[in-house]
C-alpha cells in the first residue's frame, strides 16, 4: 500500500519546489543588471581604417567605459560586409557578440539569393545610429570638377571611367549604378573591401573617382589628394554646406546610408533592452554627438522596434533599386 507524503513531508517538498521555481527565474531577472559581467565583442564588418571603424571604436570605448568592461573591436571584412555579419548572425545570442551593420545589410536581400543568413529572423536589432554622408570624389588631375563634367566625359567614351566604391552591394556602389541608371554616363564599377583599400588605389591614381564615406575623404581632401565633386544625400550637409548635392545635377538623385548595431536572434529580452539602452545613452552624449557631427554622422539612437521598421523599409526600398541598376552579386 502506498502511504501518503506526511503534511511536514509536503511543506518541505513545495518549499523546495519554490526554490527551485525562484532559482530557475533570478538568471532571468538578474540577466540584465549583471550584463556585461565579462568582455564583449562588437563585429565591425569592414577592415580596420575606415569611417566605419572608426565610428564603431568610439562606440566600443564609450560603451566600455559605461560598463566597465573592454569592448573588443573584432574586424571581419569580406563580400560586400556578408562574411561580418554572418560571424554575428551565428554567434551565442547572450549579448557578448554584436556588431554594426552599414546600408549593405539592407541592400544584399535583394541583390543576393545565396545569402547565408535571413537579415530579418537571424538579428535582434538595438538601434539605428545615424546616417553617414556619402561623397564623390576625384582625383586632382581628374579633367572634371563637378557632377556635369563627370557625366560629360564619361558619356563621351562609355566605359573610360570607372568609379570605385567600398564593396559589392554597398550604398556607395548603388550610388554610381543610380548615376549610370539615371544618366547613361557608363562608368565601370570597382568594388574594394572598404576604405582602406579604395584609398590605396584612389590615391595612386588607379581609379580616378570613387563614392565614400565623406568623413574618410576630408583628410585627403585638405591636403589636395582629393576633390569632392558632390554629395548623394538629398540635401546639403549642415556641417558641410559647400559641397553640392548630385541631385543638383541629375533631378530626383538622392542615396542615404546608415549605420546601426544589431546582436543574433534570440537575445534574452533583458540584456536586448539593456544593449538597445546603453547604446542610445551613449549617442545622447555630448561628445558623442560631436565626434559623429565630426565624422560627417547625423546622429539619431533610435529604438529597438524603430530600427526594426527602418530595416524593413530600407530592404524594400533598395529592391526596385537593385533591379533598375541591373546589380548583379560576383
Amino acid at each position: 500500500m502506498t502511504r501518503s507524503p506526511s503534511r511536514p513531508s509536503r511543506r518541505v517538498a513545495l518549499r523546495t519546489a519554490a526554490l527551485l521555481g525562484a532559482c530557475t527565474l533570478l538568471p532571468r531577472h538578474a540577466l540584465a543588471a549583471e550584463f556585461p559581467a565579462r568582455p564583449v565583442r562588437m563585429v565591425v564588418p569592414l577592415p580596420p581604417g575606415g569611417a566605419t571603424d572608426v565610428v564603431g571604436r568610439l562606440m566600443a570605448q564609450k560603451l566600455g567605459e559605461l560598463w566597465k568592461q573592454s569592448v573588443i573591436v573584432d574586424n571581419k571584412p569580406g563580400a560586400g560586409t556578408i562574411v561580418g555579419t554572418q560571424v554575428i548572425a551565428r554567434a551565442p545570442a547572450d549579448g557578448y557578440t554584436f556588431g554594426i551593420v552599414i546600408s549593405a545589410f539592407t541592400i544584399n536581400p535583394s541583390l543576393r539569393t545565396d545569402l547565408p543568413y535571413d537579415t530579418v529572423k537571424d538579428f535582434t536589432p538595438l538601434s539605428l545610429l545615424g546616417f553617414p554622408v556619402i561623397a564623390l570624389v576625384a582625383v586632382p588631375s581628374f579633367p572634371a570638377d563637378d557632377v556635369k563634367g563627370l557625366i560629360e566625359k564619361a558619356r563621351a567614351k562609355p566605359g573610360s571611367v570607372s568609379f570605385a566604391s567600398l564593396g559589392i552591394g554597398t550604398a556607395t556602389q548603388l550610388a554610381g549604378e543610380l548615376m549610370n541608371v539615371r544618366t547613361n554616363a557608363g562608368m565601370v564599377h570597382i568594388p574594394y573591401n572598404g576604405s582602406a583599400p579604395a584609398y590605396n588605389d584612389l590615391l595612386s591614381g588607379r581609379v580616378p573617382v570613387g563614392f565614400v564615406l565623406l568623413d574618410s575623404a576630408l583628410p585627403h581632401v585638405r591636403a589636395g589628394k582629393l576633390k569632392v565633386l558632390g554629395i548623394t544625400n538629398a540635401r546639403r550637409s549642415r556641417i558641410y554646406p559647400d559641397y553640392p548635392t548630385i541631385g543638383e545635377t541629375i533631378p530626383g538623385y538622392s542615396l542615404e546610408s546608415l549605420f546601426g548595431f544589431v546582436a543574433p536572434a534570440g537575445l534574452p529580452a533583458p540584456v536586448g533592452a539593456k544593449l538597445s539602452s546603453d547604446l542610445i545613452k551613449v549617442m545622447q552624449m555630448p561628445d558623442v554627438r560631436q565626434r559623429l557631427a565630426e565624422l560627417s554622422v547625423e546622429p539619431v539612437g533610435s529604438s529597438a522596434a524603430d530600427f526594426a521598421a527602418t530595416i524593413r523599409s530600407e530592404i524594400t526600398k533598395w529592391a526596385p533599386v537593385v533591379k533598375a541598376a541591373g546589380i548583379k552579386a560576383e
